[in-house]
């Protein structure tokens, strides 16, 4: 009996361990699911509410990856080339970026709709455009063959990471730019009159003029990075690793990782005519990817040259101020220098007004009444003689201004 009862008791504990609350559940997929926004080829936005393991299985990427465009981690800027996307990591700008879909973080972010718009009016391919405006006219075949060659577009993932370079070093720039219109007033105004107000004004802009350099600094040395290895550029050539994957010469057949894209077809030929056009025979050649990243480079650059000039400014209004400063405490100096002069001389006077103000009975008083007067005058030239010493000796050893 006691067994049996033992039993029944753990047949409980299992049936109340399997009970699982649904919604404990539903919160818990909620919590760890993040907001993303796909582009397709086209420009097509959908927005995705998925976990990222089933990001991961979409694009093929690592979790140590997937770590960088966490916004809740803190990462510096990275541009990195992997097998079938590029990750993206640029201030506000958290992109995945395939050979023919973009990946967003937090489409909802002031800063991050913009550039969902403008991936939006610039990743439709232009021959799409092109064959929208033709309003029904037919060409020769040979005619349309000879103009997708000669027209085609850039590669994919290029026009993407071109959007996201533009909006980054424009964003970077928009911030120099309204930093430079607060400071230098400042500045100024520090310069005409210094106060504890203008002070903190200029410390606090100091402050976000170090946080937005060490920005700049971190895109600029991302791209300085990749412009200086072919290899690292050679990574981010995925229609070219699609086409390679894809050609009838190759040893396996196409990977099956875009299930649920319509337009791969289409994306394989459009790379295909570009790849044997640009890139074919030369899997070295990254002078397309270079130009596009040198562009950036100097603009991110010029940005942060004007945040050296500005840094030069501030450096020069503290010197000019520390100069100010030393000036005002030279002039204190010697004011307390003449007070000392002043005391000194005066102790003469008193010290002749003490000896005579004694109470001691003396006989050489009695009878003379001009002494008094005497003593007056000649104690006031002696202690004025000696305050004109002291300031002189102080002169002569440039202890003050003449």
């Amino acid at each position: 009996m006691t067994r049996g009862g033992g039993g029944g008791g753990d047949g409980e504990a299992v049936a109340a361990v399997a009970v699982v609350d649904p919604q404990a559940v539903v919160a818990v997929k909620k919590k760890s699911s993040r907001s993303w926004v796909l582009l397709d080829a086209t420009g097509q936005a959908t927005v995705l509410d998925v976990d990222k393991y089933a990001i991961m299985h979409r694009v093929h990427i690592h979790a140590r990856d997937l770590r960088i465009v966490d916004p809740l981690l803190s990462y510096p800027s990275a541009i990195l080339g992997r097998d079938r996307a590029i990750v993206l990591n640029l201030e506000h700008i958290k992109a995945i970026i395939t050979a023919e879909e973009v990946l967003l973080r937090d489409p909802l972010d002031e800063n991050v709709i913009p550039v969902v718009e403008e991936l939006q009016r610039r990743l439709p391919p232009v021959n799409s455009n092109r064959e929208n405006q033709t309003d029904g006219r037919e060409f020769p075949a040979g005619h349309n063959d000879v103009d997708a060659g000669e027209e085609d577009e850039s590669p994919f993932e290029f026009r993407a990471l071109e959007v996201a370079l533009e909006a980054i070093c424009s964003f970077l720039a928009a911030r120099t730019t309204e930093l430079e219109t607060a400071a230098y007033p400042a500045l100024d105004e520090l310069t005409s009159k210094i106060s504890s107000r203008n002070l903190d004004r200029v410390r606090k802009l100091k402050s976000a003029m170090t946080r937005l350099t060490a920005r700049v600094q971190k895109v600029r040395d991302e791209l300085e990075q990749l412009l200086d290895d072919d290899d690292d550029m050679a990574d981010l050539y995925l229609s070219r690793k699609l086409v390679g994957a894809c050609s009838p010469v190759s040893a396996s057949g196409p990977p099956n990782w875009y299930p649920a894209s319509p337009t791969i077809g289409s994306k394989i030929s459009r790379a295909s005519r570009a790849s044997m056009i640009t890139v074919r025979g030369d899997e070295n050649d990254v002078e397309e990817l270079e130009m596009l990243l040198e562009a950036y480079f100097m603009q991110i650059d010029g940005t942060l040259n004007k945040l050296a000039t500005l840094r030069e400014y501030i450096d020069d209004t503290e010197d000019y101020i520390n100069i100010q400063l030393d000036n005002h405490r030279n002039q204190l100096i010697q004011l307390e220098l003449f007070l000392s002069s002043g005391t000194v001389s005066l102790s003469v006077y008193s010290l002749v007004a003490g000896i005579f103000g004694m109470n001691i009975p003396y006989t050489w008083n009695d009878g003379h009444g001009y002494m008094f007067k005497w003593v007056c005058i000649v104690t006031g030239i002696v202690c004025f003689f000696v305050f004109i010493v002291i300031v002189a000796y102080a002169r002569h050893k440039g202890l003050v201004g003449s």
